[in-house]
């Protein structure tokens, strides 16, 4: 580690595990080059402290009832926290100031969802650096949001879906990161939380991303251009240790239990013989979809380790809707499991694919380890990854035409024995490389945007 610098840094991260995971990989990196940290974080989905002695934890009462934290819908509980979190963050913040007079805090960071704390940032005359846990096409949308209203894709129509989008190639209607409702109260509190979003973000001081130049180049020099603030695309966070897992590993930032016995079941497998499916954190299916999803696996006669969450079936609290003996009748084909390592499971040299809700963490997930991806979006910045997944960087497929048990197959045949999949390999494992080239000291992109962060860090006005 750098010797320490005698600044200390603030962190706040959204509470759900898409966005804590970045946060507190970005807060390893940032300690590792000499900042002390202060982590803030809300009561609901606390990170275990004892996990990372390294760093200090403030925590605030975010005074969610039961049913706000409990919700499925993630853009109600991104509202309630921002106007819950501001009294609470503003008190805690401030003794941390005062708490800390022999380490002058340089700036916060803050999940770009966590938009009300540029206000308070600006109150406190503090920096505030802004994290974005999606990939950067997803993000475009979000800022031509005017624009597409005014053209009318926006709010979308089912009889627009399938069509593109011409100012967001290869964008269809369909893959726009917008609720799909006929609900006007949602579609507004979309659009004016996009607003607010956006707004704050280029009001803030800079962007990190959790990507690399190499990846997203068009996108990032586009948006470049939009925003009057620099850009640190220093990803993939997990990867800046190369030759040891981070201190803060996905273990011990999960929000659940990981069940490791799927490790051992996948050391029994060929190599690439196994798909490996998860559809993160917060994905919520069908009853109907599960048993698609179930004999689709089933008829494939592919090897599969399947992460069904509790709760993730809707109306149901694990395995319920299962026909009687389907997982004796596999024979030890198929291994469910309730949470996996997911980064050492696509680490293994068994799995030959990984269906995916094409989360930005997953996706990134799966390029750093070669791993071809079939694409199942449920919402948001989802169906974006998905699109480039599938046609622009063309390391996977995606399903578009429902998820049936027949088209399950079909997908899994195609990364798994048919010779497209071997060119959708080939295309993945040379992306993988990059991943390497992106993270070397001399001329690697996010090794230099890194460097570039902590001067920018270290050039700021720090608040004593």
């Amino acid at each position: 580690m750098a010797q320490k610098n005698g600044l200390r840094l603030v962190l706040l991260p959204l509470p759900l595990q898409g966005h804590l995971n970045p946060m507190l990989q970005l807060a390893d990196i940032l300690h590792s080059k000499g900042f002390s940290i202060s982590i803030i974080h809300t009561s609901f989905n606390s990170p275990n402290p004892s996990n990372y002695p390294h760093l200090i934890f403030c925590c605030i009462q975010d005074c969610l009832t039961e049913s706000e934290s409990s919700t499925l819908d993630p853009l109600q509980l991104v509202i309630r926290l921002n106007i819950k979190c501001v009294t609470p963050f503003r008190e805690m913040l401030a003794k941390v100031l005062s708490d800390v007079s022999d380490e002058p805090i340089a700036c916060l960071i803050s999940d770009a969802l966590f938009y009300f704390t540029q206000g308070v940032a600006n109150n406190f005359k503090l920096p505030r650096i802004v994290l974005r846990t999606t990939g950067v096409p997803s993000f475009v949308p979000f800022v031509l949001f005017p624009l597409l209203i005014e053209r009318g894709y926006l709010p979308i129509k089912e009889s627009q879906l399938e069509e593109a989008v011409t100012e967001l190639p290869p964008l269809k209607v369909k893959d726009l990161p917008m609720m799909y409702t006929k609900e006007s109260d949602k579609i507004d509190n979309f659009i004016k939380t996009v607003s607010s979003l956006v707004n704050e973000t280029k009001a803030s001081s800079g962007l990190i991303w959790n990507t690399f130049e190499e990846l997203e180049p068009s996108a990032l020099s586009y948006l470049n251009k939009e925003f009057d603030i620099p850009f640190f695309p220093i990803g993939p966070f997990h990867k800046y240790y190369p030759t040891a897992s981070s201190p803060s590993s996905s273990s011990s930032s999960s929000l659940l239990a990981q069940d490791q016995s799927c490790i051992s079941w996948l050391d029994k497998h060929k190599p690439q013989s196994v798909l490996y499916v998860s559809f993160g954190s917060l994905a919520a299916i069908t009853e109907t979809q599960f048993l698609d999803i179930a004999w689709g696996l089933g008829n494939s006669n592919v090897p599969f380790l399947w992460v069904v969450r509790p709760g993730m079936i809707l109306g149901s609290e694990w395995l319920e809707p299962l026909p009687r003996g389907f997982v004796e009748n596999l024979d030890g084909r198929g291994h469910i499991v309730k949470w996996a390592p997911q980064q050492e499971v696509l680490a293994h040299s068994a799995v030959g694919a990984f269906w995916t809700h094409s989360g930005w963490n997953s996706t990134l997930e799966s390029i750093c380890e070669g791993v071809p991806m079939i694409c199942m979006p449920c919402f948001t910045d989802q169906k974006v990854n998905a699109r480039y997944v599938s046609h622009v960087w063309k390391i996977g497929v995606q399903f578009e035409r429902g998820v049936e048990r027949e088209e399950i197959v079909k997908m899994i045949r195609i990364l798994m024995e048919e010779r497209e999949g071997v060119e959708i390999r080939d295309r993945i494992l040379s992306l993988k490389e990059k991943v390497k080239l992106c993270w070397r000291q001399q001329g690697g992109s996010s090794y230099s945007s890194l460097d570039g962060l902590v001067n920018f860090i270290l050039s700021l006005e720090p608040n004593k």
